[in-house]
């Protein structure tokens, strides 16, 4: 399983060839991105014209909703580096969604 970053996702959108040859090179038919990233990508749109384009591009994927389990691995690793790393939340929840699915 493969679930894109944020960031990977806005190159893919970008039309950055570098990134597509990498995701190419792994070989999977089904690529997968957190709702909370969808969310981040969203807010991005400058325009009604650019939504409706990120909202197409981001058809390609499969959402992975987040989960009573995966709020809790999000609490757990939360409490652990909120201090130490001060991680964004929607960061720790897309690493809560990647740790949950593997």
């Amino acid at each position: 399983m493969v679930m894109f970053d944020t960031s990977v996702l806005i190159e893919l959108y970008r039309g950055n060839q570098l990134v597509k040859d990498k995701i190419a090179a792994i070989g999977s038919e089904v690529f997968y991105r957190s709702n909370i990233t969808v969310a981040e990508f969203l807010i991005g749109a400058r325009d009604k014209s650019d939504l409706i384009k990120i909202k197409k591009h981001l058809d390609n994927y499969v959402t992975l909703d987040i989960n009573e389990a995966i709020s809790a691995i999000f609490i757990k690793n939360f409490k652990e580096f909120s201090l130490s790393h001060r991680p964004g939340i929607a960061d720790m929840l897309i690493a809560a969604t990647s740790l949950y699915y593997n």
